[in-house]
C-alpha cells in the first residue's frame, strides 16, 4: 500500500478507536444524568466507530510495524449536552475535512480497500452527526432523546433508527448483518 494512504488509514483508525472509547464514557455520563436513550445512542454509535476502525485496520492488509498515529481526538467530560455537541463537531470534521481529503489521496493512489473503508465511514458519519444534533435539542429542553431501537450495520457502521432496513443503503448488507441496541 502507498505510504500516504497507509498513514491516513492509521490516522483514521486512531480517530475512530478514540471515538469508540469516548462515546462509551459519554454514554455512562448520559445514563447517570437520566438520559437512557442518549446513553444507548452513544453506545450504538460507539459500536459503529468500532466497525469503522476495524475496517480501516483490515484495509491496511499486511502493513506491519510500530507507527506513531496522529489523529484528531477530543477529550473531556462535562455534561450530556456538551458531549452531544462535541460528538457532532467531531463527526462534522470527519465528514467535511478528514475523510474527503483521505478519500482523494486513496483514489489518486488507486487503493481500493481504503476507498471502500473510508466511503463506508463518511456515509455513516453523516447520520451520526444528524442524530447527535437531534439528541442535543431534546437534552437542551431537559428531555431524553425520543428513540426506540437503534441498529448498526456490522459491515459499514450505517445507523438506522426504529428498524433495520432489508438492505443497508451504504454497503448492501442484509438485515441479518445489523446489531440491535434496544431498550
Amino acid at each position: 500500500m502507498n505510504d500516504m494512504t497507509a498513514a491516513n488509514l492509521r490516522s483514521a483508525f486512531g480517530g475512530e478507536s478514540q471515538a469508540h472509547m469516548r462515546y462509551k464514557v459519554w454514554s455512562d455520563k448520559a445514563e447517570k444524568e437520566g438520559f437512557p436513550n442518549v446513553a444507548r445512542l452513544f453506545t450504538a454509535i460507539a459500536y459503529a466507530e468500532e466497525v469503522h476502525a476495524s475496517n480501516h485496520f483490515n484495509a491496511l492488509g499486511n502493513e506491519e510495524g510500530e507507527f506513531l498515529v496522529a489523529s484528531n481526538a477530543g477529550f473531556g467530560v462535562d455534561n450530556t449536552s456538551s458531549h452531544l455537541q462535541w460528538a457532532a463537531d467531531g463527526e462534522h470534521f470527519e465528514i467535511h475535512q478528514m475523510y474527503p481529503a483521505y478519500l482523494e489521496v486513496a483514489k489518486m493512489q488507486g487503493e481500493k480497500s481504503a476507498i471502500q473503508s473510508m466511503h463506508y465511514a463518511i456515509e455513516a458519519e453523516k447520520i451520526h452527526e444528524k442524530l447527535y444534533l437531534e439528541a442535543k435539542k431534546a437534552v437542551d429542553k431537559g428531555e431524553d432523546y425520543n428513540v426506540e431501537d437503534i441498529y448498526i450495520c456490522d459491515v459499514c457502521g450505517y445507523t438506522a433508527i426504529d428498524g433495520a432496513p432489508d438492505v443497508c443503503p451504504i454497503c448492501g448488507a442484509r438485515r441479518n448483518k445489523f446489531t440491535a441496541f434496544t431498550k
